[in-house]
């Protein structure tokens, strides 16, 4: 509707994580769906191929946290394999504790790239943020993606830090000297309301306020030019091989040149982060199988056609919500009163 080409697919595949980080999810935790609610792994390999066939080319595996589900890595593969019909990009959001011991199978399988949440680089402090140990295993995989860079894997590695007052902002510019000696680049990140996380617009602290902190420093901190579709502001310090960004969602949106897609945990598709509006998927696909979930032989079955009649009301279906994609989400005073999923069961 608004000239946007939705080429970028994020796909929830887990609800479960191993941290419990501030501003993800509430403290009590979340209600996790029975397993029968959950898309399966042949339901999340046919739909990452019925977006490819529609002009997807970057599939994101968020979650939760994506390296706990057991059967990630055949997954990745599987989604790997649709890179002869189209998908350029194989990507994951992960917080890095288990990234480490999965890594190289993961690179096998075709990833390309990673986004790591950090939001510390003090052990005492990660420990308070994310409401558990692991501070050095997420550092031990970091290291292990700059070694295989060196070698050649060509994995673009992005921290993500959401910066938040009274808690972490003065490890901006400690985050920014990750990027001297390796390309990795870090974003930083508005903190953003969603169910449970407490948010007030006095913790956040602002690209402006970021931005001049790091000049400060760093007065000769240059802007670098952004792709069409970045969700981010990039800049660069001279000498230095990695890069800065800003994720501005609160203060600056990024919504017109917006080519993203959700899907949640649970087979929803949501096409705005921001916005409460979902479309089953799930009870589409299933409805060939008695509303009952897809398993790999059953999937076999239906290859015929009764899943080319799926095929056409989903194709149908996703064509209405993105049609019906608003030009901007809520702005920052109404975003923090609407009615929203806790950022862990939205995936990333």
């Amino acid at each position: 509707t608004f000239n946007r080409q939705h080429d970028y697919l994020r796909i929830s595949v887990t609800e479960r994580c191993n941290l419990r980080c501030l501003y993800c999810m509430p403290e009590e935790g979340v209600p996790l769906s029975p397993p029968a609610r959950l898309l399966t792994s042949p339901e999340i390999i046919y739909l990452s191929s019925l977006f490819v066939s529609q002009g997807v080319t970057k599939i994101r595996l968020t979650g939760g946290e994506p390296t706990v589900r057991k059967d990630i890595i055949p997954l990745m593969q599987s989604i790997g394999e649709l890179r002869r019909n189209g998908l350029r990009e194989l990507c994951l959001t992960t917080n890095g504790i288990s990234l480490h011991r999965k890594l190289d199978a993961m690179v096998d399988a075709g990833l390309t790239g990673i986004n790591l949440s950090l939001d510390t680089l003090d052990p005492f402090q990660f420990q308070i943020m994310t409401r558990r140990k692991g501070f050095d295993a997420v550092m031990k995989s970091i290291d292990r993606v700059v070694e295989l860079n060196h070698a050649g894997a060509g994995i673009k590695l992005k921290i993500n830090c959401v910066v938040m007052r009274g808690i972490n902002e003065r490890e901006i510019i400690p985050f920014i000297e990750l990027g001297r000696n390796n390309p990795i680049e870090v974003r930083f990140i508005e903190y953003m309301p969603f169910d449970g996380n407490k948010w007030s617009q006095g913790k956040m602290v602002s690209y402006q306020e970021m931005l001049a902190t790091i000049q400060e420093k760093y007065p000769d901190l240059q802007k670098v030019p952004d792709h069409k579709n970045n969700t981010s502001k990039t800049y660069q310090v001279p000498g230095f091989k990695g890069q800065i960004g800003f994720i501005t969602s609160m203060t600056h949106n990024f919504c017109g040149t917006c080519n993203r897609l959700r899907i949640t945990c649970d087979g929803n598709l949501k096409v705005c982060l921001f916005g409460n509006a979902e479309v089953s998927l799930r009870d589409i696909l299933r409805k060939e199988n008695n509303g009952e979930p897809i398993s790999e032989t059953r999937m076999k079955e239906l290859e015929s056609d009764a899943l080319v009649r799926r095929e056409e009301e989903l194709l149908d279906i996703i064509g209405v919500a993105v049609k019906r994609k608003k030009a901007k989400h809520a702005g920052m005073g109404e975003l923090k009163d609407m009615k929203n999923r806790p950022m862990i069961l939205i995936g990333g």
